[in-house]
């Protein structure tokens, strides 16, 4: 079982196969452009909360809290990259991709070969948290949990991350967060200064 990780039979329990209208349901879970409503309700949101100065200032941490979550999650999907740091092997492969696991890709397709880190998982938990911490009122901070749960969960069952892969993204998605809650509060501050 050449490249299977110790989460795998977790992994195998969460991605079976489903029917047609949950693997499309997923697929567009996973995507980007599905989720613009909700990112123009973040907006709104902050807007009525703090007015555009604030949401500008908000756009641009966010912007960080994604562009870093990204940057750093695509790093450590480059073969040899820091990837032996967490699985112990030179590279970490896919699901999709990886010997002795039976994966079902649910009619995703392919997806780049390696994944140690999910990018997904990151940029939505960067996303999730910055924007219940701004927007502070607990219906929100609930809908972005389920939001992110089923996003994370989108990624097992589609084939490209194991669970494992999901909690590093995670994890880097919470990190990234807190630098944005960091920019934003430093960038408030400013304008009270002046």
């Amino acid at each position: 079982m050449s490249g299977v990780t110790w989460d795998w039979p977790l992994f195998e329990t969460l991605n079976f196969d489903g029917p047609a209208w949950l693997d499309t349901v997923m697929k567009l879970v996973s995507g980007i452009a599905p989720w613009t409503p909700l990112y123009l309700i973040i907006i709104y949101l902050v807007w009525r909360r703090y007015s555009w100065r604030g949401t500008i200032k908000f756009l641009v941490a966010i912007g960080v809290a994604i562009a870093l979550a990204d940057v750093v999650s695509g790093i450590f999907k480059q073969q040899g990259l820091l990837a032996e740091l967490w699985s112990g092997m030179p590279s970490r492969l896919r699901p999709m991709y990886t010997d002795g696991v039976e994966a079902f890709t649910n009619g995703y397709g392919r997806a780049a070969t390696y994944g140690t880190v999910s990018g997904h998982a990151a940029t939505i938990v960067a996303i999730a948290v910055l924007s219940s911490v701004v927007i502070a009122r607990r219906w929100f901070s609930v809908m972005m949990t389920i939001v992110a749960v089923v996003v994370c969960y989108s990624r097992i069952y589609l084939a490209c991350h194991f669970p494992q892969d999901i909690l590093l993204g995670a994890t880097l998605g919470l990190v990234s967060a807190l630098v944005g809650w960091w920019l934003f509060r430093w960038l408030q501050r400013q304008q009270q200064k002046a």
